[in-house]
């Protein structure tokens, strides 16, 4: 056993012999490693033997200060409470999904009486029917873009009441049939959509051979305008069908083929979907915190993280190797059949093998393009950020950069945006936008002095340890910036002088000024601005920050504006306070659909008696 303080001594000594989770904790209190065991006691404790040769587990245990564990029940429970903690939580030293995003799926409402198609980033037990997930939303609304053409399923917001007047033009070019105006009626326009779902399942001979039949009975009929349309209808779907690669037969059993590739501790996995004996698509997936980790390993995390998320698991699974908990896996996949087992197999022979050699070939050859676009990006935000270290004199690379904007409607309703870019990339998270409160009238130097002491006075309260102990920090404000930029030219850049010197951090961090319409760089005490060579990966970067930050501070404003449009128009109403104003725009969302309400529409909101409805209706109709 390792040296161990006597902290780290007593919880191992207080650990159970039961089954359950333990979160390894940092010095600064972060979990960065989420784990499961039948027996946490001895599992725990293994960390510490001195027989540890992996160096990716010896480095985690120099960084575990504490450990935290929580009892469950069985070892299935176990499981499942270490998927959502390390989903919460995304440790470290973990193997994780490299987005922490959720991927697009696309969505059926079943459970409306004319379906709609959109696409998504949640699941919900709502009734719907979902598909993915896919790693790009660009491949999605593509995909529905075809499917379309064969499907017209609705894409407008109208209640569907069949008695419209007129159709929109997606009626007139064949892309909607028109339910609106009672073209077609529920039950019509349903069997559209669940021939629509059985494709999407892969299941396209039951669609092709439905479709051939009402062909065949419009034309005896003779109803040959029908008739013409389900041809096209028909021609367009055999089509798709024959990009499909047929694998096997029809009735194959539903299958995901899963392979690995790895190079230089980066970590890529294919998946191939078989549906109808059909190879209906691929998507590849990048595994974080990989490196060290033999591919069993990479391979029974990705199976845990990503039929967690998917709505559908097939009722086959073709690995190039056993997984580790390969018996919990398959128990848990089942419960996410309810109760229909999932087979994973390890083909050694035949189709099913040359299937998942060919997913390892793509998964390679996936990995190999995926690094020459890391290795082009990362070398443009590298020379980016050499450009303007030379350009401004810097002592080191600017890799945090904090750029300021303000907007306004004269002078209305000001905002200052916040922006960081972090190695030359956003870092949204670190995003911020400040209202404008002290400047009354269209002052862009106040208000750009405002937000900058509103930024450094909370760096300076961080700072404070009475403060870092009693509030959790900002990781916004937490960190100085290694170049300061401020969008206008030498005005604002005095203001934002003025205010680091009054924050003692003028000559600690670097500060410029640019101007619009040349893209010149103001720097302090320096009469003639900087201007980057037009080729330049240093200007490039610039112009991205600066067009984030006036983005970012444009969007802020005009969200300011329309809520406060809003509420200026409800408060000039007698009777209408700010309860009474909550409670209407928590019902109705915006002003047009409180302008169009009826009497009767009014009067449901709390508070809203028919005087006051009367009041709303003379005031906005």
């Amino acid at each position: 056993m390792l040296e161990l303080s006597s902290h780290l001594q007593a919880r191992l000594e207080a650990l159970p012999n039961k089954p359950g989770c333990y979160l390894m904790k940092n010095a600064e209190d972060v979990i960065i490693y989420v784990g499961k065991a039948i027996n946490l006691r001895n599992r725990v404790r293994s960390y510490f033997h001195t027989t540890q040769t992996d160096a990716k587990t010896r480095q985690l245990v120099r960084n575990i200060t504490d450990i935290e564990w929580i009892v469950v029940g069985s070892e299935l429970e176990a499981l499942i409470l270490e998927m959502n903690l390390i989903k919460r939580h995304r440790p470290r030293y973990n193997i994780r999904m490299k987005d922490d995003k959720r991927y697009p799926y696309i969505k059926i409402h079943w459970e409306e009486p004319y379906p709609k198609v959109t696409v998504t980033r949640q699941i919900a037990e709502d009734g719907a029917r979902y598909y993915g997930p896919y790693t790009s939303a660009w491949a999605v609304y593509q995909t529905l873009d075809v499917l379309r053409r064969v499907f017209p399923f609705l894409s407008c917001d109208r209640v569907i009441t069949g008695q419209d007047a007129r159709a929109c033009l997606y009626y007139d070019i064949k892309r909607c049939l028109g339910p609106c105006i009672g073209a077609v009626n529920a039950s019509q326009y349903r069997q559209m959509i669940d021939d629509l779902s059985k494709f999407l399942e892969g299941h396209s001979e039951p669609v092709i051979a439905r479709i051939q039949g009402d062909m065949n009975a419009a034309a005896e009929a003779l109803n040959f305008e029908r008739a013409a349309a389900l041809r096209d209808q028909l021609r367009a779907l055999e089509q798709i069908v024959s990009r499909q690669k047929v694998i096997f037969s029809p009735d194959y059993v539903d299958s995901d083929v899963i392979a690995v590739a790895r190079s230089n501790g980066d970590a890529c996995v294919q998946v191939f979907f078989i549906r109808g004996g059909k190879l209906i698509g691929r998507e590849y997936f990048v595994m974080e915190g990989a490196d060290e980790t033999p591919d069993a390993a990479v391979l029974g995390e990705f199976l845990k993280q990503f039929y967690d998320e998917t709505p559908n698991v097939p009722g086959q699974l073709l690995l190039p190797t056993e997984v580790e908990e390969m018996q919990i896996i398959r128990e848990w996949l089942n419960t996410r059949r309810s109760g229909q087992k999932v087979e994973i197999h390890v083909p050694r022979d035949g189709q099913q093998s040359e299937l998942v050699k060919m997913a390892a070939e793509n998964a390679s050859e996936t990995l190999s393009a995926l690094k020459a676009q890391w290795n082009a990006d990362t070398h443009r935000q590298e020379q980016a950020l050499q450009d303007l270290q030379d350009a401004l004199t810097l002592s080191a690379p600017p890799n945090r950069i904090e750029c300021y904007d303000i907007s306004n409607t004269q002078g209305v309703l000001a905002v200052g945006s916040m922006i960081v870019f972090e190695q030359g990339a956003p870092k949204k998270g670190h995003y911020r936008r400040f209202n404008i409160r002290a400047v009354q009238g269209p002052n862009d130097f106040d208000s750009m002095e405002e937000v900058l002491r509103r930024r450094f006075g909370r760096w300076k309260l961080q700072q404070d340890p009475e403060t870092i102990s009693s509030q959790k920090p900002d990781p916004s404000f937490q960190r100085l910036p290694d170049l300061l930029i401020v969008d206008g030219g030498k005005g604002q850049l005095g203001r934002a002088v003025k205010v680091l010197e009054d924050y003692g951090l003028l000559g600690v961090v670097p500060v410029a000024g640019l101007a619009k319409q040349n893209e010149e760089l103001f720097l302090p005490q320096q009469s003639a601005p900087i201007l980057l060579p037009r080729t330049s990966q240093g200007l490039y970067l610039i112009q991205r920050v600066r067009d984030e930050a006036h983005r970012f501070a444009i969007t802020a404003h005009r969200a300011r504006r329309d809520k406060e449009g809003v509420a200026s128009r409800l408060d000039s109403i007698p009777g209408v306070g700010p309860k009474r104003r909550k409670a209407l725009l928590s019902h109705f969302t915006d002003i047009d659909a409180i302008r169009t309400a009826s009497l009767e529409e009014l009067q449901v909101v709390e508070g809203i008696s028919p005087k006051i409805a009367q009041e709303i209706k003379n005031h906005l109709g």
